[in-house]
């Protein structure tokens, strides 16, 4: 087991030091894409990345929203909090980049697999198909007795009812920290046979999916990175590009779909 670590990390920091490669170049070749969304897809239609100064979200610190300890300890705090991020959905809406990538899902010929970290739904309401939420969806509500999901809309006070079991035990569908991620034998079965991975607006330092440039990597993929600045993991993609995804992702699509034509 520990050769096998051992073995993984070795490769992984080759891949890191790995030069001489051109992106552009093997466009042309790609067949199975898979996209990685993150917070910064979603800041330019107005929704807050809810990450500030100290590691508050919204001026909570994350242990008081986003644990599973937390909604123990404190359920009308984490179901007010969600409710209200829940509510803002109702003020935004897709911008350029949501849209490329759901005129992409439409019109690429070979595999594509969006997987977005955020748990809002401007991807579905841009019209994306092809898509997977890792961490949850606001308008989602998980039982928490038999872990039935369904949609939600509205606020989704501590005590609500399953609709599947009767148990009054509704909770945000969002995977807290130190929960399993949705998806991930999917995400990773995508992965391994991707020609190109994209990351979108993500921070880099978010695990797993900060991982899955590497996992990529891998399995011979290349790799594009399209941030507003450059991420913690930039160093691991074969490109890096900086500038408002609204601009670089319309960009991105254009030329993909006209080496598919």
């Amino acid at each position: 087991m520990a050769e096998s670590i051992r073995a993984r990390q070795e490769a992984i920091a080759r891949l890191a030091q790995r030069g001489g490669h051109s992106y552009a170049a093997t466009v042309t070749r790609a067949t199975n894409i898979v996209i990685l969304t993150g917070a910064g897809i979603s800041a330019e239609s107005g929704i807050a990345t809810f990450r500030g100064p100290g590691g508050l979200w919204e001026g909570h610190r994350v242990e008081d929203v986003c644990t599973p300890q937390a909604l123990a300890r404190d359920p009308a705090l984490v179901h007010r909090f969600y409710d209200l991020r829940r509510a803002a959905l109702d003020t935004v809406a897709p911008n350029a980049a949501h849209a490329a990538l759901a005129r992409l899902d439409a019109n690429w010929p070979g595999e594509l697999l969006i997987v977005t970290q955020n748990v809002d739904d401007l991807h579905e309401r841009a019209g994306a198909k092809r898509l997977l939420h890792m961490h949850g969806e606001l308008r989602s509500a998980l039982c928490a007795a038999c872990g039935a999901q369904s949609p939600w809309k509205g606020a989704m006070p501590p005590g609500s009812a399953c609709s599947a079991c009767g148990a009054a035990a509704l909770r945000p569908d969002i995977v807290f920290f130190g929960e399993m991620p949705y998806h991930m034998d999917a995400i990773e079965a995508a992965l391994s046979r991707a020609d190109v991975f994209v990351s979108i607006g993500t921070s880099g330092a978010v695990y797993p999916a900060a991982g899955f440039v590497q996992t990529a990597r891998l399995h011979g993929a290349e790799t594009l990175e399209l941030n507003l600045e450059p991420s913690a993991g930039s160093h691991l993609f074969d490109e890096s590009r900086s500038g408002p995804a609204g601009v670089l992702v319309p960009a991105w699509v254009d030329a993909m779909l006209a080496s598919a034509a």
